[in-house]
């Protein structure tokens, strides 16, 4: 079995990137001059996934000209969060309603995505199928975190994650997700570690290590370092 279709997060007010993203979108920033969005893009063209849904809000029409502009190889839907932003929960829950499909890969835009992470999402996602999940993160030890001020959000036990003192991993933003997760739910702002802490609670929080470097847009501090590598 394999995924069919991809979400990208692009909703975000990016405020601690401001002044940078107060007249472009995060999505749109650009590192090695070219847009984190389309660095995203590209990753999800080498998994070789069919469909692409994209959320917007903030300065959405900028995302909308750019996707219509770069005329990607991949078939990419925007689906909008509508007059309020709906957060990163509320935001996928708006888009599979638009999908039959019941897994869906879900990327944030403000990772940097590279080569080689696409042998490490393949394994991830032949690893989900195999265990029959309905959920699995994609998270790396802090170490490899380009920004070292970054806290850890999990622990990772063989392959469950859990919240202890220790907490030496970090979710880097890539996550298969089962539409069934999100039945009891209804349409309104939420993150989606609510969804991820109703998991906690049971146990059932899946994870999958990365070993590559991670590159994230914490704020405009790290932003203008990255922009030196």
């Amino acid at each position: 079995m394999r995924i069919n279709t991809a979400i990208i997060l692009c909703a975000g007010l990016g405020k601690r990137l401001n002044p940078l993203t107060l007249n472009t979108p995060k999505p749109l920033l650009k590192l090695k001059n070219v847009t984190m969005l389309e660095s995203c893009i590209d990753t999800i063209i080498k998994l070789k996934i069919k469909k692409i849904f994209i959320n917007t809000f903030y300065l959405g029409d900028q995302i909308i000209d750019f996707i219509k502009n770069k005329n990607f190889s991949i078939d990419i839907q925007i689906i909008e969060d509508g007059k309020e932003i709906l957060n990163t929960g509320g935001g996928i829950f708006n888009i599979i309603g638009h999908s039959e499909e019941k897994n869906f890969l879900i990327f944030n835009p403000d990772t940097f995505w590279y080569q080689n992470h696409v042998d490490e999402i393949n394994k991830m996602q032949n690893f989900y199928f195999l265990k029959k999940l309905n959920n699995i993160l994609l998270v790396s030890k802090k170490n490899l975190s380009f920004d070292k001020n970054l806290l850890g959000d999990f622990t990772l036990n063989k392959s469950l994650l859990e919240k202890t003192d220790k907490n030496d991993f970090i979710y880097i933003g890539c996550q298969i997700l089962n539409k069934d997760l999100f039945k009891n739910y209804k349409l309104n702002n939420f993150p989606i570690s609510v969804i991820w802490n109703e998991l906690l609670k049971k146990n059932e929080l899946n994870g999958f290590q990365s070993f590559n470097k991670f590159y994230h847009l914490t704020n405009l501090e790290t932003f203008r370092k990255l922009q030196d590598l």
